[in-house]
């Protein structure tokens, strides 16, 4: 059984609770109509009944009563159950009190004989001195007004209902066609075409806001297949250097066997192998921090970690590192990696240091700081953020610590999966690069 479409279903849903709505409100409308003209009415009798007595006790009757309507009955009865003064339209007819079935002090109905037909009478009465005023209103005005009111109700309702339910499909198809072009305008759109938008984000309204977004998303998507599309030609370039080298070192030995130097051909094989290597590992870290999965973060001591860092870049380096004003502070991170972002932020400092760096590691506030600064060049203002792109190797730019131009994107990386940062700071003269993580308190 095929289920029914989003618009029939929202019409439906919609036009039921409409009736509803509408059907309650009509009825409470024909309620409080009649209550409404009862009571008015009955405030009238009351009045005239009050007015009868006083006019009795003054001797102000008269043996016909005129300020009655034609839907109304008014009578004075005295205390020998005389009729004293009546209205008009009941003019010679037997006490009122003789009709009255029960005798109700407050509201009785009755059928008082007119002319032509039978009418039900709310009657009002009271007693003062032996002589009761009777007071009435025909009901036959409020019902007919009612059942007026009914008649229309029961054809208006239905109408009214009808005309919501035509409106209600009418403008859900209007927003749902709005809709289904922009579905059938993202299904067109492949990885082939990620610079196309989907047309109708200028409406203010709902549906503009859904094509804003899915035109954002769409957006970073065709940023994200860039990014890939680079990264795939960066990788194949740095990888096709090392294995061309290898691959020249190898035909030459295979051409020449007996002028092979087996001892400098395995040198140079194991430095094209260890390039290699060393590339895959950073694709690999950088692939850990694209998966952007939570770590688990530990304590560690970062002023511990600065220093074994420094004695293994100092084994290798032709600059001096100054550890001197490595003072403790502990930091929460994973530890590992941290490790890794301190190497690359040196092997980037030494490799563009004139002769000196100097490392600063301190607490400030609930911050733990790594200060790395270098004699060398120094850093653009321009060139500040793009150092951390990947690739980057321009000496300009100086991100060439990890011979691929990955290693502070790396950097940068890992410390944010700790919550930490590395910046670029200014500095006259040579780079200020500053990592920062949150400390065990």
């Amino acid at each position: 059984m095929r289920t029914p479409g989003l618009r029939t279903r929202a019409t439906l849903v919609g036009t039921l609770l409409f009736a509803v709505v509408i059907g309650v409100g009509a009825v409470l409308l024909v309620s409080t109509l009649q209550s409404r003209l009862t009571d008015s009415s009955d405030r009238l009798d009351r009045t005239r009944v009050a007015d009868l007595l006083e006019l009795a006790a003054g001797d102000g009757l008269t043996q016909t009563l005129h300020n009655v309507d034609d839907n109304a009955v008014a009578q004075v009865v005295g205390p020998d159950g005389e009729v004293l003064a009546a209205s008009d339209n009941i003019t010679g007819r037997p006490a009122i009190a003789d009709l009255v079935a029960t005798p109700d002090p407050q509201v009785t109905t009755l059928r008082a004989p007119d002319d032509e037909e039978l009418e039900t009478y709310r009657i009002w009465y009271a007693s003062e001195g032996g002589v009761t005023a009777y007071v009435g209103h025909s009901t036959e005005d409020i019902d007919e007004a009612t059942s007026a009111l009914r008649r229309t109700l029961v054809v208006g309702v239905p109408a009214a209902v009808l005309v919501l339910a035509l409106l209600m499909w009418l403008l859900l198809g209007r927003v749902l066609a709005r809709l289904d072009r922009i579905r059938a305008e993202v299904d067109q759109i492949s990885d082939t075409n990620l610079d196309q938008r989907v047309d109708g984000a200028e409406a203010r309204d709902e549906v503009g806001r859904l094509a804003r977004t899915m035109n954002a998303m769409l957006g970073r998507l065709e940023d994200s297949a860039r990014r890939q599309r680079e990264l795939v030609a960066d990788v194949s370039h740095d990888l096709q250097s090392p294995l061309t080298g290898q691959r020249a070192v190898l035909e030459l030995a295979l051409a020449r066997p007996e002028q092979t130097d087996v001892e400098t051909l395995g040198r140079e094989a194991l430095s094209a192998t260890v390039e290699l290597e060393r590339l895959v590992g950073d694709l690999l870290v950088m692939a850990s921090v694209d998966a952007d999965t939570a770590p688990d973060l530990a304590l560690f001591d970062l002023d511990g970690l600065v220093l074994e860092e420094a004695t293994r870049v100092r084994t290798n380096a032709t600059v001096t590192v100054d550890t001197r004003a490595v003072s403790a502070a502990p930091a929460r991170g994973v530890a590992a990696e941290v490790r890794r972002v301190v190497r690359n932020l040196l092997e980037n400092a030494v490799g563009h240091a004139g002769s000196r760096v100097v490392l600063t590691v301190r607490v400030e506030g609930d911050l733990a700081v790594l200060d790395v600064v270098d004699d060398g060049d120094g850093i653009a203002p321009e060139d500040r953020e793009r150092v951390f792109e990947r690739f980057v190797r321009a000496d300009a730019t100086r991100s060439r610590g990890s011979g691929h131009g990955l290693g502070l994107a790396i950097a940068r990386g890992l410390a944010r999966r700790s919550g930490g940062e590395v910046t670029v700071e200014d500095r006259d003269g040579g780079a200020h690069l500053r990592l920062t993580l949150p400390t065990a308190h």
